[in-house]
């Protein structure tokens, strides 16, 4: 069975919005939003059953993230069409949270929100690697729109209760040492090719302490750790990956440029910035 089977047309949500609405006294039961990766390894923490770990297929990568309130697509090469978007469940039938903003946006998220985005702007994670993520930043709004999307600043939570274990690498790369240079980082890009291309000694890492988190503002180069965290953000999945090996598995050149105009994708001052 397909996650979609049976799912609601969006023409059709307003009857049966509004009984859930009543049913559930202004509440919304989701069904969970499971979302691969395929550069990363699951970490096994997200209370998903294992066999389902590759439920997307092998070729598309492990599970190693759950979305929570999204309205946001999932910005994954070879994705099924509703991947990243959450689904309501009510009297055994499926519509998708987005269409449910369309419909009642005012009531669901509220006027001042809705007026201003005309959606749900945001949503919230759990992900869970066994290793670290490639050093990577997110777009600011000002380059997101250049692509015809939106920025994402995000923040960290690392819940105790959801890191029994640390996994490989419980230490965070964040930013870039003082001093520096773009001519540094240039050189990186021009390396990518060669194996290592040598980003993290350019950065230093930190230790990740669980019951504590971080505030990532765009365009900040990071490289998160192993340990499970939840992450609420901007609707986007924009982000750029300025690493090209991680554990040994390459990072392909497409995964830096995806969110950058077509033309700048071997502009290697554009790409520096």
């Amino acid at each position: 069975m397909k996650l979609d089977d049976g799912l609601i047309r969006s023409d059709n949500v307003a009857a049966i919005l509004s009984r859930a609405m009543e049913a559930g006294e202004g509440l919304l039961r989701l069904t969970p939003t499971w979302v691969p990766r395929s550069f990363l390894h699951p970490g096994r923490r997200i209370k998903l059953n294992p066999a389902d770990l590759y439920a997307f297929g092998a070729d598309r990568g492990g599970i190693d993230e759950r979305w929570f309130g999204s309205t946001t697509e999932a910005a994954n090469e070879g994705r099924v069409w509703h991947e990243g978007l959450s689904m309501c469940l009510f009297e055994g039938q499926k519509f998708l949270l987005r269409d449910a903003v369309a419909e009642s946006g005012k009531a669901l998220v509220g006027e001042k929100i809705f007026n201003k985005y005309s959606r749900w702007p945001v949503y919230s994670k759990f992900f869970d690697n066994m290793g670290p993520i490639p050093h990577h930043m997110h777009q600011s709004f000002e380059d997101a729109k250049l692509v015809g999307q939106e920025g994402k600043p995000e923040s960290y939570y690392f819940p105790p209760q959801y890191n029994n274990v640390d996994n490989n690498f419980c230490y965070t790369f964040m930013g870039l040492e003082p001093g520096t240079t773009k001519e540094q980082l240039r050189r990186c890009l021009e390396n990518w090719n060669k194996g290592d291309n040598g980003i993290l000694d350019l950065s230093k890492a930190y230790r990740l302490q669980r019951g504590t988190g971080w505030l990532i503002p765009p365009g900040v180069l990071h490289a998160p750790g192993s340990l499970c965290t939840y992450e609420p953000q901007w609707g986007s999945d924009v982000f750029g990956m300025y690493q090209s090996i991680v554990e040994g598995r390459y990072v392909p050149w497409s995964l830096l440029v995806k969110d950058m105009p077509e033309e700048k994708h071997h502009d290697l001052d554009f790409i520096v910035g």
